[in-house]
């Protein structure tokens, strides 16, 4: 019975070893076969790419290199390396690795909810002077509870400087705005009038309040020398109709028209001079824009004979312009309004300058 037993566990010993060895070989081809199939993929991947390029010069997409990436895995790859290096490959798998541990790590801080940081970057802007601290009490008031650091890195995100720096300039818009009502600004234009003597050029001196858009033509003539620009600066600074009465700031651009003589005339009424950069002419938008609605709806549309002409064109022109014309500006409103308009009735049509100017209107019962 012993040598039985022992006979039977030994063929059976037999029989398992050979069964594990058959598991272990079909396990190998199995495995041998999947290699097979990702190194397949992995080549023509970098075919297709390679193909792709003889088209037209292009880099590698992420999808790409990720699908290089997996294929690697199931083989040994070195030897079926084209298109890149070895290293480049590695570096790959590396980046992979963060991206996925940066993904499944929890984050630390949450992030500053979106609204109170364009809260943060306003107050900034809309006061250069405070600081960090300032900021934080401001948000404070408002029961937002923001550290001085995180403020900081919010500004320093959106390009603002700190409070020294940025309290040291005043944006240009900012000081307009502080300055509105008390503001104006003046533009030479010209135009070609046909005279005995030919084309002769008149220009013509315009000043505008930016607050309410009113506009006034100082003067018109052929010579604008210095003799006549201080004329008009002291028909300007008249206490009773001038158009710089009660305006502290008057702004000019480099017109070598405007002399030494006619600023410090201005100066000494008490209305500063503020003169704008060469050439730009954006600084001045209000009077240049201005310039192109009398040109584009007045002047390049009449052919003038006479100085005479030309002032009676430019007086009709700004009986609309003030009376008649709605202004985007002021929210397409009048600037005078000098009809009472009545909801209802029949439509009447005043034209100026034979039709170039139109202006339409109920008359108030």
């Amino acid at each position: 019975m012993p040598r039985l037993r022992t006979s039977i566990l030994t063929r059976l010993s037999a029989v398992s070893e050979l069964f594990s060895d058959l598991l272990r070989l079909a396990n190998a081809a199995v495995r041998s076969q999947g290699s097979l199939v990702a190194e397949n993929l992995f080549l023509r991947k970098q075919l297709a790419f390679y193909q792709e390029r003889e088209v037209g010069p292009r880099r590698l997409t992420d999808a790409g290199r990720l699908t290089l990436v997996f294929w690697s895995r199931w083989f040994n790859w070195k030897d079926a390396l084209i298109i890149v290096k070895p290293e480049t490959l590695i570096g790959w798998h590396r980046k992979g690795f963060r991206l996925f541990w940066r993904w499944k790590s929890k984050p630390g801080r949450p992030r500053l909810p979106k609204n109170i940081r364009e809260l943060i970057v306003r107050m900034a802007r809309e006061n250069p002077s405070w600081g960090y601290t300032r900021i934080q009490g401001a948000l404070g008031n408002l029961s937002h509870k923001v550290g001085r650091g995180t403020i900081a890195n919010v500004l320093k995100r959106n390009g603002i400087e700190p409070s020294p720096e940025r309290g040291r300039r005043t944006k240009w818009s900012t000081f307009l705005k502080a300055h509105w009502k008390v503001l104006a600004a003046s533009d030479f234009l010209t135009v070609e009038v046909r005279t005995s003597r030919g084309l002769v050029t008149h220009y013509l001196l315009l000043v505008i309040s930016l607050s309410d858009r009113v506009v006034n033509i100082a003067g018109i003539t052929t010579r604008p020398d210095e003799s006549w620009m201080l004329q008009i600066g002291r028909n300007e600074i008249d206490s009773a109709g001038g158009s710089l009465h009660s305006k502290r700031y008057r702004i000019i651009d480099r017109d070598t028209k405007y002399s030494g003589e006619f600023r410090r005339l201005i100066r000494d009424n008490g209305t500063k001079v503020i003169r704008l950069p060469p050439r730009s002419p954006n600084l001045n938008a209000y009077a240049e824009r201005f310039v192109r609605s009398i040109k584009d709806e007045c002047l390049d549309r009449i052919i003038f004979v006479g100085q005479a002409s030309l002032r009676r064109a430019v007086s009709d022109y700004m009986h609309h312009y003030h009376t008649e014309r709605n202004h985007q500006g002021l929210d397409n409103r009048l600037i005078v309004p000098t009809i009472t308009q009545a909801a209802d009735g029949a439509v009447n049509r005043r034209a100026r300058l034979g039709g170039t100017l139109n202006f339409y209107y109920r008359n108030a019962a």
